[in-house]
């Protein structure tokens, strides 16, 4: 018997505040104008207060698994990929779980930059196609504004915070995730990296000086392996899928520039109509970018059952990743009426624990500050 991953729910968390770039205009020496000609991003959404990664993770998957019509209690696994965890110990999936109550699932973090959500998507398929775990969550969340140095015009603008979420669940009909390929080109690290945090440079006022807690991007380096990445890789994921082009009903590029968006498409002769874009409205989220941009394009019924999916990622590690999806909730549809309806409801019930756990984690975190 052959299994395969099917996407069942989805969900996305985007943080209440917004930063225009009229905002950005105040505090560094930018404008609007410049912003848009070279990005085309226009404004980003920046956690503030008691949102974190953890928080926004759990409000997605939240979200995720209501879609599904699973409670936290059906979850085997949670991987939850990020570059900002609330803490250095333990991972964000076990706070996560905890703020879901998901006490049956194993959990655990991947960290791979902005690629990071389709290697955990491809990771949690292999348990499932193995038959080791039935449902995954998976969850891409950012706090990209807390580690950004915000007199450095050359990168405060690019990044956003968000939160996005996937149920994959185990099914003997076809479809669901066709292929993912992962790759690296690791003699570029410094391209795009934060370099205090960890054993070679903790945590300290000198690394703090230097600014060396924030983002530093080789613009160049990068922009250059992201052209030759989505060029590249987007034929290669389509062709080892048993795909053509024009099997492809949408394409999600990683939402890093409009304008490199724009020059793939035209070298790859894909329509704009047939590529979902969100960066100017949230900007470069790292490895929330694409777990949000495939919620909305589920929301915004931009893809329907047996639509083929191509995602694309790059960032930083050097680090790519593709998958290619067809699209339909093959778990939820062989179930009866009656099933569906009993499996939302329990969904629903639950709703209102995970609510009073995410405000009891943030009464303790207003508290801590307080101290």
């Amino acid at each position: 018997m052959t299994i395969y991953t099917h996407i069942t729910g989805w969900g996305k968390y985007i943080p209440r505040t917004v930063l225009t770039n009229a905002d950005l205009a105040t505090i560094v020496d930018t404008s609007d104008e410049w912003i848009v000609a070279h990005t085309g991003i226009k404004e980003r959404h920046v956690a503030v207060g008691d949102e974190t990664t953890c928080t926004m993770a759990a409000q997605a998957a939240r979200d995720a698994l209501a879609v599904a019509g699973l409670t936290p209690q059906d979850l085997d696994l949670i991987i939850v990929s990020t570059s900002s965890p609330d803490r250095q110990l333990p991972g964000a999936a076990f706070i996560v779980q905890s703020l879901l109550g998901a006490d049956n699932a194993a959990a655990f973090d991947l960290r791979s930059g902005c690629s990071g959500f389709l290697y955990s998507m491809s990771t949690a398929s292999q348990f499932i196609r193995n038959g080791v775990y039935k449902r995954a969550l998976v969850v891409g969340s950012e706090v990209v504004s807390r580690n950004l140095n915000w007199q450095d015009r050359r990168t405060c603008c690019l990044f956003g915070d968000g939160a996005g979420a996937v149920i994959l669940e185990a099914s003997e009909t076809s479809g669901g995730l066709l292929y993912t390929g992962l790759g690296a080109q690791g003699k570029d690290f410094e391209a795009l990296t934060v370099k205090s945090g960890g054993s070679q440079y903790p945590m300290c006022p000198i690394t703090v000086e230097r600014h060396w807690n924030t983002v530093e991007l080789d613009g160049h380096k990068t922009a250059s392996f992201a052209i030759r990445t989505l060029l590249r890789r987007a034929n290669e994921a389509v062709t080892n899928a048993g795909l053509t082009w024009d099997d492809i009903e949408l394409f999600i590029p990683h939402q890093a520039n409009i304008r490199l968006i724009e020059a793939t498409c035209e070298k790859l002769g894909v329509p704009l109509e047939r590529t979902f874009v969100n960066v100017d409205r949230y900007a470069n989220m790292s490895t929330a970018s694409l777990a949000v941009a495939l919620a909305e394009a589920a929301e915004q019924d931009r893809v329907k059952p047996g639509d083929h999916v191509l995602l694309v990622a790059f960032g930083a590690g050097l680090a790519w990743a593709t998958a290619v999806i067809q699209w339909g909730a093959a778990v939820s549809q062989q179930q009866s009426g009656l099933q569906r309806t009993w499996r939302r409801l329990r969904a629903r019930l639950t709703t209102l624990t995970l609510q009073a756990r995410l405000a009891l984690y943030d009464l303790n975190n207003r508290l801590r500050h307080k101290k």
